[in-house]
């Protein structure tokens, strides 16, 4: 997905999707490698969860979540 398309889907600017790459990859939650003019992004899914209502949960976690299908 672009940056652009994350903004529509979520509901927010594309310029507060930047702002929030940039604080993963600062993060070290997400690697950014540029290919030309595109950005592509490699998630590390082993990480903890920052937040501490999720602690002991890895980033993996949500991401499975996400991706179960709809009931």
């Amino acid at each position: 997905m672009t940056a652009r398309e994350i903004a529509g889907t979520v509901g927010i600017t594309e310029r507060a999707v930047q702002r929030i790459l940039d604080d993963l990859e600062e993060g070290g939650y997400i690697t950014r490698h540029r290919d030309g003019r595109q950005n592509h992004y490699e998630i590390h899914p082993d990480l903890p969860m920052r937040h501490p209502a999720q602690r002991g949960m890895a980033i993996r976690d949500l991401l499975e979540l996400l991706a179960m299908p709809d009931p």
